[in-house]
């Protein structure tokens, strides 16, 4: 699978309007056929910042790339970033999420 994270650092009067600016964008990834998760968090020091946690299989992320929703994200996020947005794009064997060894219930 494709594993990414990616920290966007917004501007302090897009904060509260992030999640709905990136609505439809995530809707429609979630869709992907080859879309395993795409999912936000919003950082607990930072009210400025928001974490996007996605993979996708292994064929897949051309797709999302080239995706018409994709490319209008891409044209309407700017306004609300602060920064260039930092990355972690890794190619990982599996495809989930595995139990945690060292905490089991």
């Amino acid at each position: 699978m494709i594993f990414i994270v990616v920290k966007f650092k917004v501007r302090p009067d897009w904060s509260e309007k992030w999640l709905g600016l990136v609505a439809d964008f995530t809707e429609a990834t979630r869709q992907e056929p080859g879309n395993l998760w795409f999912d936000w968090s919003r950082s607990v020091d930072d009210p400025n910042e928001f974490v996007l946690v996605e993979a996708f299989k292994d064929d897949a992320a051309g797709d999302h790339v080239n995706s018409a929703h994709f490319k209008k994200a891409m044209a309407d996020m700017p306004q609300a970033l602060a920064e260039t947005p930092r990355i972690i794009s890794r190619q990982l064997d599996g495809e989930g999420w595995d139990t945690m060894g060292e905490l089991s219930i």
